[in-house]
């Protein structure tokens, strides 16, 4: 029976199959907290949340650990190079969660063109004062010029959404999609971003947080962007310069954005909450019951299997 330190508190069945075969230590508090201090000498296994921080230094403290299984498709909060150097296995949660957070893309990017979160505060506050025919108007949704920087799993499930809104689907990423694909998504891949940039009414981030692509979208490139665009972000919040885009909000080009994580998660620029053309959420683009179940079973069936001595089912190799 191995040591496992589970980052808090995960949902389903699963933690508890895994607290039947191996010894569980818990806490609210991550890594940081006393209970994981006091068993990283035997620890085997860590239920990570992309929260804790994994680097060189928790390793050395935690010198029999196996695996680290990310709750989350990203992994910019492992050092992966030093988890290969010490011969870690880290893992993520891959799929599970590409059509709850597609899902909430596109709620973000609708909420967003049609003010909707606007006017829900507008009701709310006693505002609303009966309709006339230029109360409120949003851009239209229907027939926009979607931009997907990064199609991958949840970028090509946002463009399967985009279709039924008779949308036109342009992307950007490093390597283009074999052409079968990108008819089937209805998809035209561009040469670069600010190509994409300059016809895109709506653009939606599905990249990685990386070196390259932290403040990918800086207050050079928001300014950039088509006048009365909207930006909707559900990958990582340093992938866009926060204060740059309450500026571009107030002063233009861009005339809304929908975002669910943010560059200080949970603090979000006080020059961005003040913006009644950003609609802001709670970092939930996973957040259905199943999908967060899914995730929590994938990540401990890999903590299972390689405390078994069995390959992980979604390992991730470091990056080159």
């Amino acid at each position: 029976m191995a040591t496992v330190f589970v980052s808090g508190t995960l949902p389903g069945a699963s933690p508890a199959r895994l607290a039947e075969l191996h010894h569980v230590v818990q806490d609210e508090a991550g890594i940081r907290s006393a209970a994981f201090e006091a068993c990283r000498d035997s620890v085997e296994g860590i239920v990570a949340l992309l929260t804790d921080r994994i680097d060189g230094t928790l390793l050395d403290s935690a010198p029999r650990l196996k695996i680290v299984a990310n709750v989350a498709v990203g992994v910019d909060n492992v050092d992966l190079a030093a988890c290969a150097a010490r011969v870690v296995v880290v893992t993520n949660t891959p799929d599970v969660l590409t059509e709850a957070t597609a899902d909430m893309a596109f709620g973000l990017l609708i909420a967003a063109a049609r003010r909707i979160a606007e006017g829900d505060r507008l009701v709310r506050s006693g505002g609303f004062t009966g309709w006339t025919p230029t109360f409120m108007l949003g851009t239209r949704v229907h027939g926009m010029t979607l931009g997907i920087v990064g199609m991958g799993r949840i970028g090509q499930a946002l463009a399967r959404r985009a279709r039924g809104f008779g949308m036109h689907v342009l992307y950007n990423q490093r390597t283009r999609l074999p052409e079968p694909l990108e008819r089937a998504l209805g998809a035209t891949y561009t040469q670069s971003l600010d190509e994409m940039l300059a016809w895109a009414d709506a653009v939606s981030i599905h990249c990685p947080l990386t070196p390259e692509t932290r403040h990918l979208f800086s207050r050079e490139r928001l300014g950039r962007m088509k006048e009365g665009s909207i930006l909707v972000n559900t990958a990582r919040g340093p992938i866009v310069d926060e204060a740059a885009l309450a500026d571009v909000l107030e002063h233009g080009p861009l005339s809304a954005a929908g975002l669910d994580v943010f560059e200080e998660e949970p603090t979000v620029h006080p020059a961005l909450l003040a913006r009644p053309n950003a609609v802001l959420a709670p970092h939930i683009g996973s957040a259905d019951r199943v999908t967060r179940e899914a995730m929590a079973a994938t990540a401990i069936a890999n903590v299972l299997r390689v405390l078994g001595g069995e390959p992980a089912l979604t390992p991730v190799a470091p990056r080159r």
